[in-house]
C-alpha cells in the first residue's frame, strides 16, 4: 500500500490529457482545479477499487473482475454509466479475442513454417543419402 496519500495520485499528465479532451477548444483550466480533479479521479478510484473489491471477498475471491466493478457502480449509484461501461467491456474484449486470435494464427503459421522447412532439409538428406547410394553403387559396378 501507498505510503503517503500522494502516492495515491493519479499521473497529472492522464489528468491533463483527459481534461483536455473533455473541456472544448479555447477553455483553459487552472492548476488549482487540475490538481482538484486530480485528488478527486484518485478518491473515485480508490472508492471504486474499495466497493469492487468487496464484491469480490463476497464471491470469495482475491482477484476483482469486470463483473465486481460493475456492481461496484450500481453500488455508487452511477447507473446512468452502466450503458457506456459495458459497451466499453464488449469492445475491449473483442478486441483482446482478436489479439489473442492473430496470435494463434501466427504461431500456427511459424509451426506450419517450421515443419515445412523441417520436411525439406529430411528431403535435402534423403536426397544426399540417394546421391551417394548411387555413386557407391556406381563404383562398385565399377569396381
Amino acid at each position: 500500500m501507498a505510503e503517503r496519500p500522494e502516492d495515491l495520485n493519479l499521473p497529472n499528465a492522464v489528468i491533463t490529457r483527459i481534461i483536455k479532451e473533455a473541456l472544448p477548444d479555447g477553455v483553459n483550466i487552472s492548476k488549482e482545479a487540475r490538481s482538484a480533479i486530480s485528488r478527486a479521479a484518485s478518491v473515485f478510484v480508490l472508492y471504486a477499487t474499495s466497493c469492487a473489491n468487496n464484491f469480490a471477498m463476497k464471491g470469495k475471491r482475491k482477484t476483482l473482475n469486470a463483473g465486481d466493478v460493475l456492481s461496484a457502480m450500481e453500488e455508487m449509484e452511477f447507473q446512468r454509466f452502466m450503458v457506456p461501461l459495458k459497451e466499453s467491456l464488449e469492445v475491449y474484449r473483442r478486441e483482446q479475442k482478436g489479439k489473442k486470435e492473430a496470435r494463434k494464427d501466427k504461431d500456427k503459421k511459424a509451426d506450419s513454417e517450421e515443419q515445412d522447412k523441417s520436411r525439406e532439409e529430411d528431403n535435402d538428406d534423403d536426397d544426399e543419402r540417394m546421391e551417394e547410394e548411387e555413386q557407391n553403387d556406381e563404383e562398385e559396378v565399377d569396381n
